[in-house]
C-alpha cells in the first residue's frame, strides 16, 4: 500500500478507475466510476449492511462478531479494487470508528482487509463531503443557497451551500443506530417515550438552528438511506411523490408509533434490513423539521462517497481543497510568508536529494511542504512553546480537505520542528506512517534550524545523503564558521535526533 496519505496531485486521464468506500455506523458502500471525458461514470456499486454502529460499546470498544462481519465486508470490496493504484482508492471511516478508544486496533486488520488504507475523517470533513456529493449530482442554481442533511448510523450532517462550497456545516452525536439503541433500546415504542426523546434530540439541533434559519436557503435536500427510506414510505403511503414534508412526516410517525414493539413496525415500503434503525431515523427528522423548520426535504441518490470521487478528482486538478485550508491557515494566523518559503525551499531541497534512498514519495513531499507553511502558526499564540500551541492547533481544527491521520502527521512534524523530540510526538500515527513522519520532522527540523537568523541571502552549499537511519549534511565550510550560533545548534542536534531514529552528521568543505 503506497501513497496512503492520498495528497499528491495525480492528473487524471480518459479511462481512470476511481473508487470511494464509505464505513459508515450503518452500512458500508463502495462505488468505482470511470473517468471519460471530464466525467464520472459509475461502473459498479456494493453495499452491505454492517451495522458498526451496535458493536460499539460505552467504553470505546467494539464487539468481536460486529468487528468480524465488517472485515470480512471489507475482504469482499478489496477483491474489487485490488487491481485499481491505491491513489485511486480512498476509504473514509467516520463516527463509529472515530468514537472508537484505540481506532488503530480496527484500523490496521481493515486496512490488511480491504488492501487500501482507510482515513478517519471528523464529522465537518464528513459534512463536507457530503455536500459535495449532492452538489455534483444536482447542480445549484446560481445564487441559490441549499441545506443538506444526512441522517446516518452514528451521525448526522447538516450543511448550508452555495454552489459547490459549503458555507456552514455541522455533525451532530445522533444517528439512526444510535438513537434506536439509546432511547427504544428494549424495542418497546410508546408516545411518551417518543416525546421525551423527541425534546432531547431536538435540542441538539438547536445548537445551531437559529444561525442556519438566519442564513436562509432555497431548497432542502436530504441525502443517506435513512433519509431516502423514510421517503420512501411517505410515497407508498401516497402522501408525497417521494419528497418528505412537513404535513407528511407526522402521518409517518403516528402510523409507526400503531407498533407497540420496534418488531411489529409496518411502514408501507420499509425494507426488513431497516426496520430495527428506522425508529431512531424518523425520530431525528422530526427534530430536524421542527427545530430548523423544514417544509419540504427532496431526497438526492448522491451522498458521501460519490463526494469523495468528486473530491479525488478535484485533487487530480487545481481545486484541491487542502491548499485552500493551509492558504487559511497562514492568513488566520499571520505567518511570515518569506520565512515560511526560506524554510520549505531548504526541506524540499533536502527532500528531494535523500527521498529515494529513504523511500520517501510525492504524498511526503506535499506534506512536508505544508508543514514548512505552517510551521510558525504558533507564534500567534505565544513564543514560548509557539511549536506546541502549533501543533495542538492543527491536530485539533477542522481543516477541509484533510484526515484525522493526515493532521495528525502535519501536527507530529510542527510539534518536532524544535527543541526537545517527546517519546509520544508520533503515537497517534499508524505504523505505515512512521518512518515517513520521522523523517520529515528530520528535514523540517533541520530547514527550520538553518534559518534561524532569518537571512534573505541563500545557502551557498547544502548536500544532504541519507544511508539508512544515517543522514550526513554537508554545507560549506566558511559559511558554517561564519556562524558560530548555527555551528553551535548544529552541534547539538544528533543528540536530539536520536529520538526521531535519525544519525545525524555533519561534514564542510
Amino acid at each position: 500500500m503506497n501513497g496512503l496519505l492520498h495528497t499528491a496531485r495525480l492528473p487524471l486521464h480518459d479511462g481512470d478507475l476511481l473508487a470511494a468506500v464509505d464505513l459508515g455506523s450503518n452500512s458500508f458502500h463502495m462505488v468505482v466510476a470511470r473517468y471519460v471525458l471530464g466525467q464520472l461514470r459509475v461502473v459498479d456499486r456494493l453495499r452491505d449492511t454492517v451495522r458498526l454502529a451496535e458493536g460499539l460499546d460505552e467504553r470505546g470498544g467494539l464487539d468481536t462478531a460486529v468487528r468480524d462481519r465488517a472485515l470480512e465486508c471489507l475482504s469482499r470490496f478489496g477483491e474489487r479494487v485490488r487491481d485499481i493504484p491505491p491513489q485511486r482508492v480512498r476509504a473514509i471511516a467516520t463516527n463509529t470508528v472515530r468514537r472508537l478508544a484505540v481506532p488503530q486496533a480496527f484500523l490496521m486488520p481493515a486496512e490488511s482487509a480491504l488492501g487500501h488504507a482507510i482515513e478517519i475523517v471528523s464529522g465537518r470533513e464528513e459534512a463536507r463531503l457530503v455536500y459535495l456529493g449532492v452538489a455534483h449530482a444536482q447542480p445549484p442554481k446560481p445564487g441559490h443557497l441549499r441545506l443538506v442533511m444526512d441522517i446516518g448510523g452514528g451521525s448526522t450532517e447538516c450543511i448550508v451551500g452555495a454552489g459547490f462550497d459549503a458555507i456552514e456545516r455541522e455533525s451532530l452525536q445522533v444517528g439512526c443506530v444510535g438513537s434506536t439503541r439509546r432511547f427504544f433500546g428494549d424495542g418497546k415504542l410508546s408516545k411518551k417515550r417518543w416525546n421525551e426523546a423527541l425534546a432531547e434530540v431536538t435540542l441538539q439541533f438547536q445548537q445551531f438552528a437559529s444561525a442556519y434559519r438566519a442564513l436562509g436557503w432555497d431548497e432542502e435536500i436530504g441525502t443517506s438511506g435513512t433519509i431516502k427510506a423514510i421517503g420512501k414510505i411517505c410515497a407508498e403511503m401516497k402522501l408525497t411523490k417521494g419528497a418528505v414534508t412537513a404535513e407528511a412526516l407526522p402521518l409517518v410517525r403516528d402510523r409507526l408509533l400503531q407498533a407497540s414493539h420496534i418488531d411489529d413496525i409496518d411502514l408501507a415500503g420499509l425494507s426488513g434490513e431497516r426496520r430495527d434503525v428506522i425508529a431512531g431515523g424518523v425520530l431525528i427528522l422530526e427534530a430536524a423539521f421542527a427545530a430548523l423548520g423544514l417544509k419540504r426535504l427532496q431526497v438526492s441518490k448522491a451522498a458521501m462517497r460519490e463526494g469523495v470521487l468528486h473530491d479525488m478528482v478535484g485533487r487530480g486538478g487545481e481545486h484541491d481543497p487542502r491548499e485552500a485550508s493551509v492558504e487559511a491557515l497562514v492568513l488566520r494566523y499571520g505567518i511570515d510568508r518569506a520565512q515560511a518559503a526560506r524554510v520549505e525551499g531548504t526541506a524540499l531541497h533536502m527532500f528531494d536529494q535523500v527521498a529515494g534512498s529513504w523511500a520517501l514519495d510525492a504524498d511526503d513531499r506535499l506534506m512536508l511542504m505544508r508543514a514548512a507553511r505552517l510551521h510558525e502558526l504558533g507564534l500567534a499564540i505565544a513564543h514560548s512553546q509557539y511549536h506546541v500551541h502549533g501543533s495542538y492547533v492543527i491536530e485539533h481544527s477542522d481543516i477541509a480537505g484533510f484526515s484525522q491521520q493526515q493532521q495528525q502527521f502535519l501536527a507530529a512534524l510542527v510539534r518536532t520542528h524544535r527543541r526537545n523530540i517527546p517519546k509520544s510526538a508520533f503515537d497517534a500515527l499508524p505504523d505505515r506512517l512512521l518512518n515517513a513522519a520521522r523523517r520529515s520532522a528530520a528535514l523540517l527540523r533541520l530547514a527550520v534550524l538553518l534559518h534561524r537568523a532569518h537571512e534573505a541571502d541563500p545557502i551557498p552549499r547544502l548536500d544532504a545523503h541519507a544511508d539508512g537511519r544515517v543522514l550526513t549534511l554537508t554545507l560549506a565550510k566558511r559559511w558554517l564558521e561564519a556562524r558560530p550560533l548555527l555551528k553551535a545548534d548544529l552541534a547539538a542536534e544528533p543528540a536530539v535526533f536520536t529520538g526521531i531514529a535519525v544519525d545525524l552528521r555533519f561534514t564542510s568543505e
